[in-house]
């Protein structure tokens, strides 16, 4: 066997150990009782879109003009996150034909078990005690694993940068709020106070008190409670949320439903380096194997024995 191919070998094997360690790395970890959150009020949303302008400027985006963000008919086709916008406002028709229109404010939800930190094979993604799914460049080896594992579909790749190509996100504005003197961009821009920021368990209290207190209001449920294990990002509308665009999810985590067949596949790393190993050995007897002649091929290519 030439030396490519032995390295090559060596490289595969090594990787499936790698994949085995990263899913352990990436498994889902439990909720928090101190995780932070935020609840978005769609009966309060203006579609000002200062939110986005905000999200944009904090995170250096764009240098695009607040006034720029004036314009409505970017409301005439369903937008959604990319590399250059970590979040978006879409508009829906009103819960009634006189009722006003509803605005939805959509990023990444932050799920308490994060499918994509599961699906990382490098801990580039992984859920902060505080509950911020936050992203580490450094290690990203831009596989986009994490992009196929999320159901809500956010991570968004930097396909036009050649050189050095991110993984980008909302990452709950962490460098704000660690420091404790300020809340995320978006919650502190908006001015009807659509965006409320706190601990999680407080904002389901909020949100409950709300629907009990205005029945009429909102409809009786709060997205992101318990969706795929619940998010961090909560919401309270006055139609039904499939009627948003919202995703039907059940309770249950998704990371629990496919790390039990990667672990099961990969645990130890044992399956892959079986496998990687009986193909080493049947390319090797197939290189070597001699004909009838007394030949053996090689590459391609017929030597004579």
């Amino acid at each position: 066997m030439s030396f490519q191919r032995r390295e090559f070998l060596k490289l595969v094997a090594a990787g499936a150990g790698c994949t085995a360690c990263g899913q352990a790395n990436g498994a889902s970890s439990p909720p928090l009782a101190d995780s932070v959150g935020m609840l978005v009020d769609l009966h309060e949303c203006i579609g000002c879109r200062k939110c986005e302008w905000a999200c944009a400027q904090e995170n250096k985006l764009s240098e695009d003009p607040l006034t720029s963000y004036e314009d409505t008919s970017v409301f005439e086709t369903s937008r959604r996150m990319d590399a250059t916008a970590y979040t978006v406002v879409n508009r829906y028709p009103g819960a009634t034909p006189d009722s006003k229109p509803v605005y939805v404010k959509v990023q990444c939800m932050h799920c308490l078990h994060p499918a994509c930190a599961s699906a990382c094979i490098v801990g580039a993604l992984k859920r902060q005690p505080n509950g911020v799914v936050a992203y580490d460049a450094w290690k990203c080896i831009g596989c986009r694993y994490c992009m196929v594992a999320c159901p809500f579909q956010v991570p968004a790749y930097e396909y036009e940068n050649v050189l050095t190509p991110q993984i980008r996100k909302c990452v709950f504005c962490a460098s704000r709020i660690e420091s404790g003197e300020k809340i995320p961009a978006c919650a502190e821009m908006c001015p009807p106070m659509a965006i409320t920021y706190g601990k999680r368990e407080e904002l389901l209290k909020l949100a409950h008190r709300k629907i009990a207190e205005h029945p009429g209001r909102y409809v009786d449920r709060v997205y992101g409670e318990h969706e795929a294990g619940g998010t961090a990002w909560l919401y309270l509308a006055p139609k039904p949320f499939e009627q948003l665009d919202f995703l039907e999810l059940g309770e249950k985590p998704i990371p629990e439903l496919t790390e039990t067949l990667q672990h099961s596949i990969f645990k130890y790393g044992v399956p892959p380096m079986m496998l990687f190993g009986l193909l080493a050995a049947a390319m090797r007897a197939f290189r070597h194997e001699p004909d009838a002649e007394g030949a053996t091929h090689e590459g391609g290519r017929d030597s004579l024995s």
